[in-house]
């Protein structure tokens, strides 16, 4: 029974990164056509897609995001933190517990905070790219910091209990 749990869960986690680089991919692809046909009708035809370069700013953000909930599954967000690299072995460990706590404390008060401003864009009626809700565009912002704190927060207690 427990070797077919191990299974499934294994399976949900390669499906879970399978749709996190495929999001990815998604995202990369409609960045660079919707970026070479605005080039391409700005310069051959002198037209272009009036909310052509919104999207693509809103693509940047969906994409940083959405590469950084990635880069957090395997604990490989950038780190800049001198003290793992000059303390002892033995503290090594404290070290990246505090740094796994702090950044489950940030990116949860980036979530709820982004959580507030999208919720205030809602309400006030905000507008993005010709008339979509700029909600919508921004949710992004909220999932994807509390997706990231919730890995972090799972680092921290495998590091409290020794199960790395």
């Amino acid at each position: 029974m427990k070797s077919r749990r191990n299974a499934w869960l294994k399976t949900v986690e390669k499906f879970g990164y399978w749709a996190e680089n495929f999001f990815i991919l998604t995202l990369v692809s409609a960045l660079i056509f919707l970026s070479i046909a605005q080039i391409i009708l700005r310069n051959v035809f002198s037209w272009s897609f009036v909310w052509g370069d919104g999207l693509i700013r809103l693509l940047v953000l969906w994409l940083a995001l959405a590469a950084a909930i990635a880069a957090s599954r395997d604990d490989k967000m950038i780190a800049v933190d001198l003290l793992s690299r000059v303390l002892p072995e033995r503290w090594k460990n404290s070290v990246a517990l505090l740094t796994n706590l702090f950044t489950g404390v940030v990116t949860g008060l980036l979530a709820f905070f982004s959580w507030t401003f999208v919720e205030d864009s809602r309400i006030f009626g905000d507008t993005l790219l010709g008339g979509w809700p700029a909600w919508i565009c921004q949710i992004i912002l909220p999932f994807g910091f509390a997706a990231i704190s919730y890995r972090y927060w799972l680092y921290t207690v495998k590091k409290i209990f020794g199960l790395d």
